[in-house]
């Protein structure tokens, strides 16, 4: 991934951050000299490894569970807020009229191996703690126990675990670190006029990525 160093993060626990806010992840490997993406859930173990461990499951079906050997280690690539930046927010603009339009967003690159969690209670603990996760904000939480026991072992026979013990971790926060002071300010400005979910978050991605504009 490009990296000018203005848009770099370092800090794991800000892409940990992030990882677990957006969860739903790309998985891209290669095999047979083809490149092959799964867009799945995952669920981050920041305490496995020296950057984390990512746990999911795939249908038995997929062959990317059976990908572990291949030479070319595959990543996982997150995806956090991003949102299209107007020239017409900026105040320079209406100075020199050299701006034009950008878009701003903030991204994950996790590399490592994939290993298989084939053993039933591996998985049944994966499936657990993913569906208390993704079932926290719900007013009733389900449960696997809420399902007939022989429909979920049923159900386990046709998924196969999956983890990836991160090996390298990148974050690219573009959020207009290369803009003056004015500049970032228009551009939130903008983004909470327009007043979504993904503009509001981009916004508060900029004030947090600019502390030195925003902490005056």
């Amino acid at each position: 991934m490009y990296m000018p160093p203005h848009f770099e993060e370092t800090r794991v626990e800000v892409m940990h951050r992030l990882i677990e806010e957006y969860p739903l992840g790309m998985l891209v490997s290669a095999a047979d000299g083809q490149l092959d993406a799964n867009h799945l859930p995952f669920l981050l173990d920041p305490t496995r490894g020296q950057f984390g461990t990512l746990l999911f499951h795939v249908a038995r079906g997929n062959p990317v569970w059976a990908q572990c050997d291949e030479p070319i280690a595959p990543m996982v690539v997150f995806q956090g807020p991003q949102a299209y930046i107007s020239p017409n927010w900026y105040p320079s603009k209406g100075e020199h009229h050299q701006a034009v339009p950008t878009y701003n967003y903030a991204v994950v690159h996790a590399h490592g191996r994939l290993r298989v969690m084939d053993d039933e209670k591996q998985l049944r603990s994966l499936l657990a703690r993913l569906t208390r996760k993704m079932e926290a904000d719900q007013p009733k939480p389900w449960r696997m126990g809420d399902a007939p026991a022989e429909f979920i072992a049923d159900m386990l026979t046709k998924i196969v675990g999956l983890e990836l013990e991160i090996t390298r971790l990148s974050g690219k926060w573009k959020a207009s670190q290369n803009r003056s002071d004015p500049d970032k300010i228009g551009a939130v400005a903008g983004l909470r006029q327009v007043g979504t979910h993904e503009t509001i978050a981009m916004a508060d991605t900029m004030v947090a990525a600019n502390p030195a504009t925003f902490s005056k």
